[in-house]
């Protein structure tokens, strides 16, 4: 083949761009990157070599090399791994096979990476780190099992496109040659690279070795301790050895929030380092999001991510797991019936939650921390996981009309605060609490001094009902009845008495619009809201549903009124003075669209609203 000149797709272009103007504090980082894509294609020959022993072709020594050329101003990482033909080429280093990743880029200023450089390693494109100490980098790969003759060059500056023709390479594998840029050619130093394989691939499993010299001999000598850090007891390991390792598993530039390391003994026997961030990836929600720790087996590795460890909701742990008594054969069908894996799993699902709630006693700012980064994926847990719904709901945080903004309660706080007969624990769904904390719906809950609940994520909607604690139901303060006191009670059964053809004609009017009218006990100063039946759907949880594009059921809510607002004695008086007096079904209306503004929509007819309002306006003035 001859050499053909392709263009990077333009994300690449953006993304090469951001890494070499931006992260040049973080440069050392390049070597890291690209010694772990060196391991991670051992680790896919090695494993497909379970089931095809050919693609060994007699080279089972598992190495990587680095070698500096002075004279040359290269540095070349070569391994023995899978290796790429042309297609895998151009579709690893010419594009980025991320879902979102185009749109990310387009709202990602330069002032952002270098600020949170780990955004980078979220798209798992280590290898263009390259870019930051080198004017120019080729790779050389050959795929295992395929001819000699059908290898193939890489090259590129970075400048918006890339090189490629066949070649030829005798032995499987990936060699990545970077030519260094003039004021970065101290990374050529042996000193430099002992040292930064020290600090960031010392763990590394496979050796990643030099030629160096000694005593005017040339010899070749393993960097890197090739000790598997999840099998070593905790007190041989530093925080900063931990620390480097999640850098490694994560590709994150920030220090784990927790590390979890343990063995388990007895039927099951497994390690697991595992690490809970700091900071929630951009993806985390996105369909491509691998979710689960590596999977090793007597050493090794069977899966990057293995989604049966853990369940969905904790898709944010990263690490490790290795057990000695599942097959070396084994596949993901496998593991979905595996009863290994199903106690290795329940282990670990509850270490992380055991770990969450220690945090969140002992350490509860920085509980604080992860929980404003990852509740809505913890959330999860209490619609999909019965077993440990308990163990969740006491890690739950919640703001209230009794905490300050961005302050918490807990279920545990709420209940223990419950005021002398108070039978549920009272909670409303929106987006903000600024916008909750004016509601209508809680009028009479400030009055009596019932703290409320603010549910302010969208998954709230769907959980809510799973909050019940101690014997204590949940409410929302925006559906069915409320009766909280004996007085408005009172209050409500007299006025539904006093005004109930007042109430019939209202009905009549918006009989197209609500289910019923009634006297409400939740008002104080409003003159009317808009309240869902209790087993319906509110409003918010329709806009939710059709903002995700579902289609909601048309139904009918409650309009209720406020039994002590003056306006009902004035309508009233005009009734009975004048049952079919125009006004009444305007003032109807107006109730109905009032209530329509006070949940955040719109009034049904907004032109006629304007009108009728300008109508009272002029009425007020004359009188």
């Amino acid at each position: 083949m001859s050499v053909q000149t392709l263009q990077f797709k333009a994300e690449v272009k953006q993304l090469l761009d951001l890494m070499i103007h931006s992260l040049y504090s973080h440069k050392e980082i390049f070597l890291r990157e690209l010694l772990s894509n060196a391991s991670d294609a051992i680790d896919k020959v090695r494993y497909e070599s379970l089931t095809n022993t050919s693609i060994i072709e007699g080279d089972a020594d598992w190495k990587i090399k680095i070698k500096a050329d002075k004279s040359a101003g290269t540095l070349t990482i070569s391994d023995n791994g899978i290796g790429m033909n042309e297609e895998d080429i151009v579709r690893s280093l010419g594009t980025i096979a991320h879902s979102g990743t185009k749109e990310f880029l387009q709202h990602l200023s330069s002032q952002q990476i270098k600020d949170h450089p780990e955004l980078i390693g979220q798209f798992g494109v280590g290898f263009y780190s390259g870019f930051m100490v080198a004017e120019k980098i080729a790779v050389i790969s050959r795929k295992a099992g395929e001819p000699k003759d059908k290898a193939v060059r890489w090259e590129s500056k970075a400048e918006g496109t890339f090189e490629i023709e066949s070649f030829e390479r005798s032995s499987r594998g990936t060699d990545v040659i970077l030519y260094l840029k003039e004021d970065e050619k101290h990374f050529l130093d042996e000193w430099e690279i002992r040292r930064i394989v020290k600090k960031y691939s010392d763990y590394i499993e496979h050796p990643i070795c030099m030629d160096v010299e000694k005593d005017k001999k040339i010899t070749e000598e393993t960097l890197n301790s090739r000790k598997a850090i999840w099998l070593k007891d905790k007190s041989e390991i530093t925080a900063e050895e931990y620390n480097e390792f999640y850098k490694h598993v994560s590709h994150d530039f920030t220090d784990p929030a927790k590390v979890i390391h343990f063995k388990a003994e007895g039927t099951s026997e497994f390690s697991a380092l595992l690490f809970i961030p700091q900071k929630a990836p951009f993806d985390l929600f996105y369909k491509e999001y691998k979710i689960g720790p590596t999977l090793y087996v007597k050493r090794v590795q069977i899966m990057d991510h293995c989604e049966e460890l853990l369940p969905v909701y904790l898709r944010f742990v990263k690490g490790v797991v290795e057990s000695s008594d599942l097959p070396l054969n084994v596949s993901r069908e496998i593991l979905q019936s595996n009863r290994q894996i199903e106690v290795i799993k329940k282990n670990i699902t509850k270490k992380v939650l055991d770990t969450l709630s220690e945090m969140k006693t002992a350490e509860y700012e920085k509980y604080v921390e992860f929980y404003n980064e990852f509740r809505k994926s913890l959330k999860e847990g209490l619609y999909v996981d019965q077993q440990r719904k308990d163990a969740l709901r006491d890690l739950m945080l919640f703001e209230s009309t009794r905490t300050e903004r961005g302050k918490y309660t807990t279920l545990k706080n709420y209940v223990d605060g419950m005021k002398s007969g108070q039978e549920e624990i009272y909670y409303i769904t929106g987006s903000s609490r600024e916008e909750l904390e004016k509601s209508p719906y809680l009028e009479a809950f400030k009055e009596k001094d019932y703290e409320v609940l603010f549910l302010l994520d969208e998954i709230d909607d769907f959980i809510s009902h799973e909050l019940e604690y101690q014997g204590k139901k949940v409410k929302s303060v925006t559906k069915g009845d409320i009766d909280i006191d004996k007085t408005r009670a009172t209050q409500k059964k007299d006025a539904q008495k006093k005004y109930s053809k007042l109430i019939d004609l209202i009905k009549d009017v918006l009989k197209d619009d609500v289910k019923e009218v009634r006297f409400s006990s939740r008002l104080k100063d409003s003159a009317c809201v808009l309240v869902a039946d209790e087993g319906d759907m509110d409003q918010n949880m329709e806009r939710i549903l059709k903002a995700m594009g579902q289609s909601v059921p048309g139904g009918k809510r409650i309009l209720e009124l406020n039994p002590s607002h003056s306006l009902f004695e004035s309508m009233n008086a005009l009734f009975e003075k004048d049952k079919s007096h125009p006004t009444l079904k305007e003032y109807a209306g107006l109730l109905y669209d009032q209530a329509l503004l006070l949940e955040g929509s719109k009034p049904k007819d907004p032109s006629n609203f304007a009108k009728l309002v300008a109508k009272l306006m002029v009425d007020n003035v004359k009188a």
